[in-house]
């Protein structure tokens, strides 16, 4: 599997896209639209789109595992966003097409001492330059017993230096399963947090009373039958074929460059109906005797590991 770093840069579009003014399918508090034309992102020709691994875009959060205090850490999202009124003088100036110059210091709202900017956002004079859109994305560590970062505390185990990840199984194509894998594995790799408290969970998983959440390294739900990069064949596929039945679609380049297509950019509703990571069986791969550790009665190691060997239908349909 390939190794994406710690790089979260905003994907384009595989089209290009145009901007409308109506309210927008994903964001309640957006009034615009942006939806994609037939016209292919010379962007994605020129990183030979044809040729790319096509894989899900799953519906979560994006987090980054890396080196913390000498040891394998989870690290979560957190954009370094201007002030509001920093922001409002921002949004003024783009309104009247004015140049505008960020003062780091002042303009930006504070951090942890521990946040650290991702990798590909640019530096000026030692200091992180902010996007297009006045943020600078980062991380920060994922401590022990946080509370902020409740949910994605819950899927590491630092005692053991392992995640709970959903993967692809070995045994078949359709198979996935969740497995205890060791933190040094994921090194520098970025991957999705899903699950119950997770943005409405799409996938159904868990619940209120018993919340299950699961790592996804990006790139390792491939595509098997991916249509050609043309608006129309994709379409249909999103609409009508089973596979379709995801958030979008993120093709890896063979020159590193990662192209998306989300849903929202055709017209289409998410989630709509059941999706198709609901349509594969999971095994559990949790071994006992690795998490038999004092960690409480709701530690979600200790409660896959009780179903180690264990089979279901989908991950919407594991219970504890």
């Amino acid at each position: 599997m390939r190794r994406l770093g710690a790089v979260q840069q905003k994907m384009p579009c595989v089209f290009l896209t145009e901007v409308r003014e109506e309210p927008s399918r994903k964001r309640e508090s957006q009034q615009f639209q942006v939806v994609a034309t037939e016209r292919v992102n010379p962007r994605a020709l020129q990183s030979n789109i044809p040729c790319a691994l096509a894989t899900e875009k799953l519906d979560g959060t994006c987090c980054y595992v890396s080196l913390y205090k000498g040891e394998p850490y989870l690290w979560a999202r957190l954009d370094r966003k201007p002030s509001k009124q920093a922001d409002r003088r921002f949004k003024q100036s783009r309104k009247n097409r004015e140049e505008f110059t960020w003062n780091v210091e002042e303009d930006f709202r504070n951090v942890p001492e521990s946040w650290i900017p991702a990798h590909g956002v640019q530096h000026c004079n030692g200091r992180p330059v902010p996007d297009e859109n006045g943020h600078i994305p980062g991380w920060v560590p994922v401590e022990r017993n946080s509370k902020q970062y409740c949910w994605h505390a819950s899927v590491v185990s630092y005692d053991t230096g392992t995640a709970l990840v959903l993967r692809p199984g070995s045994e078949d194509g359709e198979l996935l399963e969740v497995a205890a894998v060791p933190l040094s594995e994921l090194l520098e790799q970025t991957l999705e947090l899903i699950g119950t408290n997770v943005n409405a969970n799409p996938y159904g998983m868990g619940s209120k009373k018993q919340p299950i959440h699961l790592l996804v390294s990006h790139g390792t739900l491939r595509i098997r039958n991916a249509p050609a990069v043309n608006y129309q064949q994709l379409l249909a596929w999103f609409q009508e074929c089973e596979e379709g039945r995801v958030e979008g679609i993120v093709w890896h380049c063979n020159d590193g460059t990662l192209v998306k297509l989300h849903r929202h950019h055709l017209g289409l509703k998410w989630p709509d109906g059941d999706t198709f990571l609901n349509r594969r069986p999971v095994v559990i791969r949790v071994p006992w005797e690795s998490y038999a550790l004092d960690r409480g009665a709701q530690d979600l190691f200790a409660a896959f590991s009780s179903l180690n060997g264990r089979r279901f239908d989908s991950v919407q349909d594991i219970r504890f």
